[in-house]
């Protein structure tokens, strides 16, 4: 199974986060990262008194049941430093956020796929867009592509000249 994974982060070494993140990505079980796309200088939604983030998307190849991927996710999270309490739309150290995963719709009240949020965050579609400009949204029948150029799409979303490769994982200037 494909799936689309944002990752962020605003505190600490934003890079070594994200790199960290895709690297324990593809320590995963049955998972392996396959594409990166560009990484984004970004601003925070909500509480906007924070750093910017970074944040890219990431294509992976699961086994997993995407039930069973976000509890891999959320270990990674913890491991790398987020807490569970903290603050929502506040500064994180890492997110990692499930996108899509193949063309699943589910409503459940650990999970919502595709996530509930993506339609309307540059942040996230940008990234997403390097990836997969032109798969389709299950739910709207956009593609990633649309779903950017839609007028209700917000946030300044700036491309760095930072790189992730892959094989083997490093980040280039």
């Amino acid at each position: 199974m494909m799936a689309y994974l944002s990752i962020g982060s605003n505190l600490g070494e934003r890079f070594d986060n994200i790199t960290n993140a895709i690297r324990k990505l593809n320590e995963i079980s049955k998972t392996k990262v396959k594409k990166a796309s560009n990484i984004y200088e970004t601003e925070p939604v909500g509480n906007r008194n924070q750093p910017t983030f970074l944040n890219i998307a990431v294509e992976i190849e699961t086994e997993l049941s995407p039930l069973e991927l976000l509890s891999e996710i959320k270990k990674i999270e913890y491991q790398l430093g987020r807490t569970p309490q903290q603050e929502r739309w506040g500064p994180r150290i890492i997110d990692i956020d499930i996108i899509l995963y193949n063309d699943s719709i589910i409503n459940d009240v650990q999970l919502v796929l595709p996530h509930a949020e993506f339609r309307n965050r540059r942040f996230v579609l940008q990234p997403l867009a390097d990836l997969c400009g032109s798969k389709v949204d299950p739910i709207t029948g956009k593609t990633i592509e649309e779903l950017l150029l839609g007028s209700e799409v917000k946030g300044k979303v700036v491309k760095t000249e930072l790189k992730v490769t892959l094989e083997p994982l490093r980040l280039e200037p």
